[in-house]
């Protein structure tokens, strides 16, 4: 068994469109769990039969024409643990999946845009993110391995962005989002990409607008937050620019981190 675990997250922006993607970066990084966003299909048109011959098992929510969250599990099955975030009954956008796999529990989100804002689509992404808050408190204090993985759509600082200026009244920058990402991560997350590159300008996010991608004018929004259980496992954490690279690719790079396996 390999010494290192790998988990990763991709906001793949329509999986049946960049399939050939997703499975292209199975094959070549073969992480061990794969958390994905904007599936932006249905259950019964998720690509379950590709993803099985790549080698994984998947568990997933998918939703007609947006969001949608899936795990996939090399070499194994996640088990399904939750299938939304508790506190909101009335909520059925397809947003968080939390599943058993390889040992850990892994908690795939796709966290609210939030724009335009001010406005109820803004309004909506506070109240999600304080139902986040409120779920995470409880799993950040387990003694299991505990990691959330996905799309925050939350830059956290003005560092993880090329230039904040044009992007002031984004819902992404706003200080509401902002403090409570850091009320998250004082509840005892670890912000792995960030621990293992301190003081590296690292973009999980570039947009298709104004040649984003190809002057590197990107965004840090995709983030693997480890519980205090998992932290000390923490190896190493990057970002698979190549993918982002591709012909018609997502906007969006896969995250990922290697975490030393227990005893």
């Amino acid at each position: 068994m390999p010494r290192h675990l790998k988990i990763a997250t991709f906001n793949v922006n329509g999986i049946r469109s960049r399939l050939p993607h997703l499975l292209a970066w199975l094959k070549k990084e073969m992480p061990d769990v794969a958390c994905l966003q904007e599936l932006k299909a249905t259950d019964q048109a998720f690509p379950i039969d590709e993803i099985h011959a790549a080698g994984y098992g998947a568990l997933w929510r998918g939703q007609t024409s947006w969001n949608g969250v899936a795990v996939l599990g090399r070499g194994v099955d996640p088990v399904e643990s939750r299938r939304r975030l508790p506190g909101e009954r009335a909520d059925e956008q397809a947003r968080y999946l939390e599943v058993m796999a390889h040992g850990v529990l892994v908690c795939g989100l796709y966290l609210p845009n939030g724009n335009p804002q001010p406005g109820p689509k803004f309004d909506y992404k506070l109240r999600w993110f304080d139902r986040l808050l409120k779920h995470a408190r409880a799993l950040a204090k387990l003694e299991h391995p505990v990691i959330l993985a996905g799309d925050f759509n939350v830059v956290p600082t003005d560092f993880d962005i090329y230039d904040p200026k044009s992007w002031r009244k984004d819902a992404l920058l706003q200080p509401e989002s902002r403090e409570r990402y850091e009320r998250l991560l004082a509840q005892g997350w670890t912000d792995s990409l960030r621990a293992m590159h301190p003081e590296e300008r690292i973009y999980t996010f570039w947009d298709y607008f104004r040649n984003h991608w190809p002057r590197d004018a990107g965004l840090r929004i995709d983030h693997l937050l480890l519980n205090p259980a998992l932290a000390p496992r923490l190896v190493d954490a990057g970002v698979d620019r190549w993918v982002r690279g591709l012909e018609k690719a997502s906007d969006h790079a896969p995250v990922w981190v290697k975490l030393r396996r227990p005893p």
